[in-house]
């Protein structure tokens, strides 16, 4: 799946690169119609792809308008580098599948849960999703560095930025 895939160019859009709330419309728009009002609904929302999700033009806003609309997981088979990369600056956890045949037990609408993901991100660990709907469970792997790992659980680089900027609360008498 390609950027084009996940947020299509042309004039439409490009006018709109300024406005998060009405670029997030046209997500997945010439693949599914309705993604942009069902992830709406459904709040936190997870994305499945394929290989090399994200190919394509390195444009952010394939990764901005996604976590506008609630996204905060992305399960494929394979990542593009800089679309992983855009996906992590945002606070969008990029999993990856153990086995890519287990990309199948996903259906939209599913209900996915998984435990203890703060802990599992600090390890860069094997991260398991419960399919709550199909009852099984599938394994991922989350493969980042330290810093990278940080990064998605202060929520992205802004945010771990901030903190990192902001000084520790000092005592006053």
């Amino acid at each position: 799946m390609t950027t084009d895939d996940i947020l299509p160019a042309g004039a439409n859009i490009l006018k709109l690169r300024s406005n998060i709330p009405a670029i997030s419309e046209y997500l997945f728009s010439n693949l599914d119609p309705s993604f942009a009002a069902r992830a709406k609904l459904a709040g936190i929302t997870f994305i499945v792809g394929g290989q090399n999700y994200g190919q394509g033009s390195s444009r952010e806003h394939a990764a901005l308008a996604p976590r506008f609309l609630g996204v905060r997981v992305v399960i494929t088979e394979s990542f593009a580098r800089i679309h992983k990369s855009n996906l992590i600056n945002f606070g969008i956890l990029p999993l990856e599948l153990i086995n890519p045949a287990d990309r199948s037990l996903f259906r939209p609408g599913d209900k996915l849960r998984m435990a203890n993901l703060q802990s599992l991100i600090s390890q860069g660990s094997l991260i398991r999703v419960e399919n709550l709907s199909l009852g099984k469970t599938v394994e991922t792997r989350l493969d980042v560095t330290p810093r990278l790992a940080q990064i998605l659980i202060a929520g992205g680089l802004l945010a771990y930025t901030r903190a990192k900027l902001t000084p520790p609360p000092t005592a006053h008498r």
